[in-house]
């Protein structure tokens, strides 16, 4: 993993240095004042990246760690764009076809791409599912279901856009709240500095708040995730199973971190088949092991669908499912892209979301 993350940073480095080279062709016609401006900046924002996984548990100022973030995050995605534009510019130059000012063209078009990519991260959209289970549920004939993942408070997503996110899952209504893992992000500092427990204490359904560790969650610490959850409504599920007041039961297995998690066909032991089984699952793999086990329902994220494109490519031939509605046997998959995001602050071909489950129990037993 080390030498993974050696790569990918020396690759990024070398990007840099890429857009450098050819950034300073206009920088150099500079005053020495505005060029030293200009290369400083140009480097900060560069290596800014660094400081957000070197110093995330220094326990700094937030407004600090947060623009650190948000500059370093962001800074990746221009990175990967301009490199890519500008590659496609020399390839037109080798065939006689030069633009000028084509460094300026290329960052003002990177820098519109990225204001649209930060609008629609900024603005979640709510998919609404309908689906039957042919199954009783007592009391309700229909549920309402809210289900987010990925929301990765931290220094990213902040208290203030937290509550945004409270108020717009509060809207709806919900019997029941769905959280398919990575609340946190990658520390517990921001969240714990923030008191972000008391937004999280104003989500309400009747039939409770439930949710599961994804992957992020052992990133800032299993055990420091679990007390901070504790200090909330939220009911948290790893490799466990519980029955609703109206006969609904949820299984929540461990993220596939936890190396010792339960297997499925545990878990499925311990429901009755003949009443709803809805499932959640950080990580949407094996899905037919889902059809196999008899779960109705099953909820996922951790994908993000890629979050930006052209990483969609890559995450959609990773998973069978990596984003969206499908049925296999009886039973229903949604993986979310995620309500919030990892890293760079960005959607660009892939949209934050919200996800709305009325559920229609066609057998449904009033008694």
């Amino acid at each position: 993993m080390p030498t993974f993350f050696i790569i990918i940073f020396s690759v990024y480095l070398l990007g840099n240095a890429y857009i450098f080279y050819k950034g300073w062709q206009v920088i150099k016609t500079f005053p020495t004042a505005g060029k030293i401006a200009a290369v400083t900046a140009f480097w900060f924002m560069a290596l800014a990246v660094f400081g957000v996984f070197l110093l995330r548990d220094l326990n700094l100022p937030y407004q600090l760690m947060h623009w650190i973030h948000l500059l370093g995050t962001g800074w990746l995605v221009f990175t990967l764009y301009m490199v890519m534009l500008l590659l496609l510019l020399d390839i037109l130059h080798l065939f006689k076809l030069r633009i000028k000012h084509s460094f300026l063209y290329a960052t003002a078009l990177i820098s519109m791409v990225l204001a649209y990519g930060y609008y629609q991260y900024k603005h979640p959209e709510t998919n609404v599912i309908n689906i039957v289970i042919n199954k009783p549920a007592k009391s309700y004939q229909q549920i309402k279901v809210v289900a987010i993942s990925d929301i990765h408070l931290g220094y990213g997503t902040d208290k203030e856009q937290l509550k945004d996110y409270v108020d717009l899952i509060n809207e709806q209504r919900p019997d029941l709240i769905l959280i398919g893992g990575d609340l946190i992000d990658n520390s517990l500092h921001p969240v714990l500095d923030q008191r972000m427990e008391e937004e999280l204490n104003l989500l309400h359904a009747p039939l409770g708040v439930y949710m599961i560790p994804g992957n992020h969650e052992y990133i800032s610490g299993m055990e420091a995730s679990r007390d901070f959850i504790a200090k909330t409504r939220i009911v948290l599920l790893q490799d466990s199973v519980v029955t609703l007041p109206n006969g609904i039961q949820l299984i929540g297995r461990d993220d596939a971190n936890n190396r010792k998690r339960e297997s499925l066909d545990s878990l499925a032991a311990q429901v009755d088949p003949s009443l709803p089984v809805i499932m959640l699952n950080h990580q949407p793999f094996e899905l037919d092991k889902a059809v196999d086990a008899g779960i109705d329902l099953q909820f996922s994220g951790h994908t993000h669908r890629g979050q930006v494109w052209p990483m969609t490519l890559v995450v959609d031939r990773m998973f069978e499912l990596s984003h969206g509605y499908k049925r296999k046997g009886n039973t229903h998959f949604y993986v979310s892209s995620g309500l919030s995001l990892w890293g760079p602050p960005f959607r660009i071909g892939t949209q934050s979301e919200m996800v709305v489950f009325n559920i229609t129990f066609s057998q449904a037993d009033k008694g």
